[in-house]
């Protein structure tokens, strides 16, 4: 199990990074993460959604996702709630602190997916939540290290140096955590370092000495990792947006956004510029297009787009003769109203939507998991994954956007063509479907380009970890 001295030090992707890895050396290996919490979630091939992290690893175990791998998904709907999945179905929705009390009864369906998992495997890469050392969380833990123990299975632990402190980051770690869990922990790893690494034995060998823990590998930073779908939206709030394309393309940065992977294949496109705006930036005036993406609570988001000033901002690219995209809950946005009878992601009431297309929504308590393929009106080929609650009818329906393969009509397109919706995720994968979109041509093969980087990263990791070394520690 790799679990890490706090969020973002880059468990998912070393765990992806050591699918390929002993993957690529003919072992079965299975990717499993008990507790996740995630709006960036995946449609799996049984009929459920897991957090996309996981299904990235299933990928570089090159076998299809599992609800299995992601028992329990927490997707977050307000700063103190979530909607709560277990198995990749939803069965409620959970404060913060209620869902502390909710965890003992989910540890045993935690144990037995992953002992489902464990018994098709040669062995099991087991991703942590967080911190090691939430040693407020510590009762009833299912995410870290009450697993561990819970499972019997070896820990790995993960400091960034990136951000600076890692010594104490880890030294730190061993101070909090009792001692039964400090003895679960077989190693460390140091991630995402920079410049000569000799200089840094010396912290490693200070790491050691504190903790008693064996030094498992300096990992030295890996670029391409941006490329590479993220497994939380703390990844839109740093600053890489590209520059230089000459087709710009906007996504406002919503609260509550989901699925932001969405975006991914456009950042690599060398024709395009693609711009994050931040809460209190202006949507850019020069922009091409404007994707509104999708959200896990679309009428709270919609409040916000208001708040930040983006409806006007919006409606003046309209008239300017640009272009829009809304994906899901924001195809949902750009109607005449969203309708939350039942208080399906929130108290019951409704909102004013923006008005851009002439339809109307109603949040429902069903939701549709399903991958989908099919022709956009444009005549481009397209695949991708339906993740939504909901029914959105109206006048601009009768204008699809997409036809599903087996016939059936999915989103809407303005009369005038400019403003077009679908609830459909992951068009832009396809690069037949992007072309469409940036004027007929692409300059990248994104699935292709996913693969070279799996195979990079677990190249990069085998030549800084002893992979014999980390699959003795397994049990």
């Amino acid at each position: 199990m790799f679990q890490g001295t706090g969020s973002d030090v880059g468990k998912s992707l070393i765990v992806a990074g050591l699918c390929r890895a002993l993957t690529n050396r003919g072992l079965k290996v299975r990717p499993f993460k008990p507790q996740n919490m995630s709006n960036n979630a995946a449609v799996t091939a049984d009929g459920g959604e897991i957090g996309r992290a996981q299904a990235l690893q299933a990928r570089a175990c090159r076998i299809p996702a599992s609800v299995r791998m992601n028992p329990v998904l927490l997707k977050p709907q307000s700063d103190v709630g979530a909607q709560v999945v277990v198995l990749g179905q939803v069965i409620g929705n959970a404060l913060a602190r209620d869902f502390q009390g909710m965890k003992a009864g989910l540890l045993p369906r935690i144990v037995e997916a992953f002992e489902s998992l464990k018994a098709e495997a040669d062995i099991v890469l087991v991703e942590g939540a967080g911190s090691a050392a939430e040693a407020n969380l510590r009762a009833n833990d299912i995410a870290n290290m009450g697993f561990a123990r819970a499972a019997d299975v070896p820990v790995v632990l993960i400091g960034d140096i990136d951000r600076g402190g890692v010594i104490a980051q880890i030294v730190g770690t061993k101070a909090v955590i009792d001692a039964e869990d400090a003895a679960t922990v077989a190693g460390f790893l140091v991630n995402k370092f920079r410049g000569d690494p000799s200089l840094f034995q010396p912290g490693m060998e200070i790491i050691e000495s504190r903790t008693g823990w064996p030094a498992l590998g300096l990992i030295p930073h890996f670029p391409d990792a941006v490329q590479l779908p993220a497994e939380d939206a703390v990844a839109l709030d740093k600053r890489t947006d590209a520059s230089g394309g000459e087709i710009v393309i906007a996504v406002p940065r919503l609260a509550h956004i989901a699925n932001f992977d969405d975006r991914d294949p456009l950042k690599l496109e060398p024709s395009v510029r693609l711009v994050i705006v931040r809460p209190g930036e202006p949507l850019p005036g020069n922009a091409d297009l404007v994707i509104l993406p999708g959200s896990k609570a679309t009428l709270a988001d919609l409040r916000d787009f208001r708040r930040n000033g983006w409806d006007i901002d919006l409606k003046a690219h309209a008239r300017r003769g640009g272009r829009v995209l809304g994906l899901c809950g924001g195809f949902q946005m750009l109607g005449r109203t969203v309708a939350d009878p039942d208080g399906i992601e929130g108290p019951p009431g409704g909102e004013p939507g923006l008005g851009l297309l002439d339809v109307e929504t109603v949040l429902t308590g069903d939701k549709t998991l399903t991958e989908v393929t099919g022709m956009s009106a444009a005549g481009a080929p397209f695949h991708g994954y339906e993740m939504h609650v909901g029914r959105t009818t109206g006048p601009d329906c009768a204008r699809p956007l997409l036809t599903f393969t087996d016939g059936r009509p999915d989103g809407a397109i303005s009369a005038d063509g400019r403003i077009c919706a679908t609830n459909v995720h992951g068009l832009f994968a396809d690069d037949r479907q992007r072309a469409a979109w940036l004027g007929g041509t692409t300059g990248v093969r994104y699935e292709a380009e996913v693969e070279r980087v799996l195979d990079a990263l677990a190249e990069h990791l085998a030549s800084h970890i002893d992979l014999d070394r980390l699959l003795s520690l397994a049990r």
